[in-house]
């Protein structure tokens, strides 16, 4: 009994401590705002407080995907388990984003926010971005990308996909070395937990960083742009939503037998990030975490959650559409159902070409727009000062699309413990939040498994 009593203080004392973290987190954005309505000047110089954040946030990633991988094939006797999965992922992501797509068509063709609008544009801004768009390379560049410089240089570049690239073949090679490669994939292990230690440290920092973001880009916009293009975002935002609760959530209910909203309310705090610093990307070492905690066996999460990052976006299939429509309508110069489908296919692929440019979003959204209608090009600056706001619903959904993609794949091939996922989602076995490691996952502890039963 004693024990007991003793324990409970002490993982009350945890929780209570990330506790707080985050509730500074919302103050911080509420500060952000008020900074920026207030001071407009001011929140403007402070921009520099949410890019440190996000960089530090980012330094982590390559190491975090590295290790995951590495661990999860390492540990993998069968490398066709390894292609089962990526095959698997693949597919599903293909299918995700033309279905997401479609359903960025039907809303925009019913709602045409930006009908009667009147807008001229300035082509200037448009431009600009266009020019970010082809500096990515297009789709062989992406590809040839994928490979970098050095094998060492993979986890210095800053490229998810390099290291991705690369965590594959080391893992592959400790496979095929068997017995001989068990000292260097416990080295490994050590180092993850080396890497969620300095994550954890840096995550304490995502006040300062949040209210650095929500200062600056208020005191950049105003609340009048926001205003003024405010049904666009509304769509948008509803569209995320139900793309996310009704059609992933029903998938996710169909083959898992699991709830959508069980599944937000564990990634809550990953979304209160996300929000914090409109990056989907801040919250991907803590998803792989969590979707490993979650029962979902470190191979599958290895693959899918970081090639999802490039290859399952959602949010910004969805985000493309609407924004394309809107700026046709907006002009006056509204398109065909010909032109829709060959602008949303080319901006689907081109995508993946500009993933990891700073807006890309916006650079893809310019690029597609130049090679197919030029003379809608400049409605791109028409959409930047709310493009931050509406980056959130993206990233937001982003991430909704590869947690559950993560769960199907697992369910799929046979990777995740669904009793753990249940007992995880129950809030029965809570995630640490101290060490963000799970030393004993639920296929190694069946004892929890026998209790549930």
């Amino acid at each position: 009994m004693t024990a007991i009593d003793g324990a409970a203080p002490a993982a009350r004392t945890k929780r209570d401590r990330t506790h707080w973290l985050y509730i500074a987190v919302i103050v911080a954005v509420v500060a952000g705002v008020i900074v920026g309505l207030v001071a407009p000047g001011l929140g403007k110089d402070l921009k520099p407080l949410g890019d440190i954040f996000v960089s530090l946030i980012k330094m982590m990633i390559s190491p975090v995907i590295f290790c995951t991988i590495v661990l999860g094939i390492g540990s993998v006797r069968a490398a066709a388990s390894v292609g089962k999965i990526g095959g698997l992922a693949l597919g599903y992501f293909i299918a995700m984003s033309t279905l997401a797509l479609g359903v960025g068509i039907v809303v925009g063709n019913l709602l045409k926010p930006g009908t009667g609008l009147g807008i001229h544009p300035d082509p200037a801004v448009g431009a600009k971005y266009a020019d970010q768009a082809h500096a990515a390379g297009g789709t062989w560049g992406f590809v040839q990308g994928i490979v970098p410089e050095t094998l060492f240089s993979a986890l210095t570049a800053g490229s998810v996909l390099q290291a991705l690239f690369v965590a594959l073949l080391v893992g592959f090679a400790l496979q095929a070395m068997g017995p001989a490669g068990e000292p260097a994939v416990r080295a490994i292990a050590v180092l993850q937990k080396l890497v969620f230690r300095v994550l954890v440290m840096v995550l304490w920092l995502a006040p300062v960083g949040a209210f650095g973001a929500m200062a600056a880009v208020v005191g950049a916009t105003g609340f009048d742009a926001v205003i003024q293009l405010g049904w666009l975002m509304l769509a948008f935002y509803i569209t995320c939503a139900l793309f996310v609760f009704v059609i992933l959530g029903s998938l996710l209910r169909l083959v898992t037998g699991l709830s959508v909203f069980k599944l937000a309310r564990y990634l809550g705090r990953e979304y209160l990030l996300i929000v914090a610093t409109s990056s989907s990307e801040s919250a991907l070492p803590r998803l792989i975490a969590k979707m490993e905690h979650a029962g979902v066996e470190k191979t599958t999460v290895g693959i899918v959650v970081p090639t999802g990052y490039s290859f399952n976006l959602d949010g910004t299939a969805i985000y493309l559409t609407m924004a394309s429509l809107f700026i046709a309508d907006a002009m006056g110069s509204p398109l065909n159902y010909a032109e829709q489908f060959s602008l949303l296919l080319f901006m689907m692929i081109a995508s993946k070409g500009a993933a990891g440019v700073t807006g890309a979003g916006l650079a893809t959204l310019a690029g597609g727009l130049q090679s197919h209608r030029p003379d809608l090009l400049g409605g791109v600056g028409v959409i930047v000062g709310i493009d931050r706001f509406m980056s959130e619903a993206r990233a937001l959904t982003n991430f909704s699309g590869n947690a559950i993609a993560t769960l199907l794949v697992g369910k799929w091939t046979h990777t995740v413990d669904l009793a753990q996922t249940h007992r995880v989602l129950d809030r029965q076995a809570p995630f640490d939040e101290a060490t963000m490691v799970d030393d004993h996952g639920a296929p190694s502890d069946p004892a929890p498994a026998a209790a549930a039963h």
